[in-house]
């Protein structure tokens, strides 16, 4: 679990100034533990340089990752990216040794070096990212105090994961427990849609609140024609479509045939729009069709518990940051975190909420 404990919830990472400055800086330190900023900079250089490495870095938040203004140098987002793994791996290290006085034996750095080189190769796939090279030669292309810390940091994680009082085995057993007693959230949906325009939001609303069916307001507002000449159905899915996760968050209204009174954002011809969608059918899905859904809802279960403690552990440290990496601080939305000044946030469709899913289309 790449210093945030698990790499798939990486909490948004904001910018800090590009690292090509001296050596003698004091780089960051973290309750009496540091790294030096000749150590943080020979890091940095690894994942410009290197493309395996780089890749599967920046696989852990591409937003955050891109070539900087010079040569072999990243954006400040990077560059504060990487500091603020670095500062929580050894916070997290800290608090496993002076809570539990553990120290990984050769067996546990075994297993987190695997589940480091697993983490970050789900991570491409989960981001689309095709890197030149495997995730165990990106671990290896690593310089040495690097991989050294990633791997102990893992190896913590791990073993503060396994000492939640919330967290939920990813064994078979324990995840077919979860599934019987919330079979429902593991449905086969089928789908109707209506893509509306963002100045069409207020009147769709209006219609929805006078009793419009659903193949009503697609005739009268959808902007998709294939979907609009079929009543707005767009087809069904089963948990182990790649798609289900959004479909599942997007159809928020619990009634069938009933579009959700907020939508979500979408793109439509190049410009924004905003996506309704409603739910026309519920199947049962056994237990071995939704494995893979119910596997992935535990993860964010297990790390959202793992995430609070994280940020207690991170509020509760000694920390400092060198200045040239980035800015040790507390956002109100992300917890603690190395960060460079305000960056400007985006805004989405007016009236409309934001697309956590991030799905624009199903198909």
């Amino acid at each position: 679990m790449v210093r945030r404990l698990v790499v798939l919830f990486v909490v948004a990472l904001v910018g800090a100034a590009l690292f090509g400055f001296s050596g003698w800086s004091s780089g960051v330190s973290v309750d009496h533990q540091s790294v030096s900023a000749s150590s943080l900079n020979a890091e940095l250089s690894a994942i410009t340089t290197n493309p395996t490495l780089g890749c599967y870095i920046e696989a852990l938040n591409p937003a955050s990752y891109g070539a900087g203004a010079g040569g072999d140098t990243l954006k400040s987002s990077a560059t504060a990216a990487w500091v603020d793994l670095r500062v929580e791996g050894l916070a997290i290290d800290h608090y496993v040794v002076t809570t539990w006085h553990y120290h990984p034996s050769a067996a546990d750095l075994a297993s987190a070096k695997t589940s480091l080189v697993s983490e970050l190769a789900e991570q491409a796939t989960a981001n689309s990212e095709t890197c030149p090279g495997s995730a165990a030669s990106a671990v290896a292309a690593m310089p040495a105090e690097m991989r050294s810390a990633e791997i102990v940091a893992q190896a913590s994680s791990l073993y503060l994961v396994k000492k939640l009082n919330d967290t939920i085995p990813l064994t078979t057993s324990a995840m077919e427990a979860y599934y019987h007693s919330h079979q429902s959230d593991y449905d086969t949906l089928c789908i109707s849609v209506a893509v509306v325009s963002v100045n069409d939001i207020s009147a769709f609303g209006q219609a929805q609140a006078q009793g419009a069916s659903v193949t009503a307001l697609v005739k009268k507002f959808s902007l998709d024609a294939t979907s609009k000449a079929k009543g707005g159905a767009y087809g069904c899915y089963a948990p182990s479509s790649e798609y289900y996760a959004a479909v599942r968050q997007d159809a928020s209204s619990a009634t069938l045939d009933e579009f959700p009174t907020k939508p979500a954002e979408t793109e439509f011809d190049g410009t924004e729009a905003a996506l309704y969608v409603a739910v026309t059918k519920r199947s049962h899905t056994s237990f071995a069709n939704a494995e893979s859904a119910v596997l992935t809802d535990l993860k964010e279960i297990n790390a959202e518990g793992a995430n609070t403690v994280k940020n207690t552990v991170l509020e509760q440290a000694a920390v400092y940051v060198d200045p040239t990496f980035g800015q040790w601080g507390v956002s109100a939305s992300e917890g603690p975190i190395v960060a460079a000044p305000s960056a400007p946030r985006a805004t989405g469709v007016t009236g409309a909420s934001q697309l956590s899913a991030g799905a624009a289309k199903y198909q």
